[in-house]
């Protein structure tokens, strides 16, 4: 395969235009197209589509993706090879009704925090807007969707500065009334509150009974999205927008062994498994070569999931249907649509999935918070994520099967556990192997920070993860045979 640290540019190139989750998987759904992977809709039959050999993905609401390719020699009932991370991250929505009172000459916009966004290290970041946008095309009537991202730092979150006392020291600021961006400055209003009374002689349209969103959001970020997608504000018909860190992912460290960046939590994985994956299917040594591998008898699959920050429940969840019901449909169209619930389940019992999202690596300053001999470093490797309570799904044979492969493409595997006396986070391993009651386990790229707006991996990590993903769709057979 390519150099690992062949991956480290292309990697700091896509934290740092995809900003969204929505701008992230389209930016993935565009590059399998560039490697000869057809699309599906869930909406269409498959059954004439899905053939051996073939490479295909599908989507779920522009924020989940399904890529996976077909063994020319597969029959049904052999096993798949699955990678599984999330692609969402900690960010800010935009509330459904953002404007704000303008106070004390300042205009403000109403978000809300996504999972643990909104923490203290938001304060002072210049952040940016984007997201997905619904437009109705005037001469189709159609409703499309639009991917929009404004070109600068819109906005702030201010610190009080020190010099005010106790206030400004407040460990548990309110993230309701003392966290709001500030997007620019009107001195013409300076009322502190706003009234019902207000809001319809404003004309939000809701309490008139004459509904335009447009009408509803604040009117200067209004002309600026339909300034940048090129459309009239009776033309939007909806949006879902993020407010997220700009400052680019860079290299740093004084061998530039670092990766500083935002949105690490889990867009590495994903990003690692994707490339992984077409990697996998074209036997090259180069990031884009066009030779397929016809040698295998499997599908392998790459799942890309958002909500995972917030428990997977929702349709583009780990915990809907979108993995099982894409197997099923993939095993039925290849026999011919004679699929019964047996050689899906023979399917479920023959793959093995890897549960792939970042893990703690070890922190120099707070070494007395690690389990010993449990403490991932950077630039070393994937590490096993175990978990007595059942919050990964790692087990003895994942174990041993993980760590074959390993060996059979030259990786090294670390392993991470917390102490007795720390909580431990989830991933969605155990929802799915326990949906498919199919072999799992837990393995992901360590980095610091988890869960601030910037992140530290290594330059390598994103080049490692590939490796050893890679490793496991090259190896998935050989390996699996030695299981008794």
């Amino acid at each position: 395969m390519a150099e690992v640290k062949s991956y480290t540019q292309p990697f700091l190139d896509f934290i740092t235009e995809n900003p969204t989750v929505f701008h992230a998987v389209d930016t993935v759904a565009q590059r399998l197209e560039l490697n000869g992977f057809t699309k599906l809709s869930s909406r269409e039959e498959w059954g004439d589509k899905i053939k051996k050999g073939g490479r295909y993905f599908v989507e779920r609401n522009g924020s989940s993706i399904i890529a996976f390719t077909v063994g020319s020699n597969y029959k049904p009932g052999n096993g798949a090879a699955v990678i599984a991370a999330h692609i969402d991250a900690l960010t800010t929505k935009v509330k459904p009704i953002p404007t704000k009172p303008t106070r004390a000459g300042y205009v403000q916009l109403g978000i809300a925090p996504y999972a643990g966004a909104l923490n203290k290290t938001w304060w002072d970041r210049d952040l940016g807007i984007g997201g997905k946008v619904l437009v109705k095309d005037k001469s189709t009537g159609k409703i499309q969707t639009r991917l929009v991202k404004l070109d600068h730092p819109i906005g702030r979150i201010p610190t009080l500065a020190p010099h005010f006392g106790a206030p400004a020291y407040n460990p548990n600021p309110n993230p309701e009334t003392q966290m709001i961006p500030i997007i620019g400055l009107d001195h013409s209003r300076t009322e502190d509150t706003v009234s019902l009374d207000n809001l319809e002689s404003e004309g939000t349209g809701l309490l008139r009974g004459s509904y335009s969103f447009a009408s509803t959001q604040p009117p200067r970020l209004v002309q600026a999205i339909t300034r940048k997608l090129e459309v009239d504000d009776a033309s939007i018909v909806s949006w879902e927008l993020e407010v997220f860190d700009t400052q680019p992912a860079q290299l740093g460290g004084l061998d530039k062994e670092f990766i500083f960046a935002p949105r690490v939590d889990d867009k590495l994985c994903s990003y690692a498994a994707i490339e992984a994956l077409i990697a996998s299917t074209l036997n090259t040594t180069t990031r884009d070569g066009s030779q397929p591998n016809d040698d295998d008898s499997t599908i392998k699959i790459v799942g890309c999931f958002d909500d995972e920050e917030i428990g997977s429940l929702l349709r583009q969840g780990a915990r809907s249907n979108l993995l099982p019901s894409t197997i099923e449909r993939t095993v039925a169209a290849l026999a011919g649509g004679q699929c019964s619930t047996d050689l899906v389940s023979q399917t479920f019992a023959n793959g093995f999935m890897i549960s792939a999202d970042v893990s703690h690596a070890v922190n120099p300053n707070y070494l007395n918070v690690y389990l010993e001999n449990h403490a991932p470093q950077l630039n070393v490797g994937i590490a096993v994520q175990a978990d007595p309570n059942g919050h990964t799904t790692t087990d003895s044979v994942s174990t041993a099967f993980l760590q074959r492969v390993a060996e059979k493409c030259d990786s090294k595997l670390q392993v991470f556990q917390v102490r007795n006396d720390s909580r431990s986070g989830g991933t969605v391993g155990p929802m799915l192997s326990s949906a498919m009651g199919m072999r799992a386990i837990d393995a992901g790229l360590p980095q610091l920070s988890m869960h601030s707006i910037r992140a530290t991996i290594g330059n390598m990590d994103p080049g490692l993860g590939v490796k050893l993903f890679k490793g496991f769709f090259d190896h998935f057979e050989e390996v699996d045979a030695e299981f008794a």
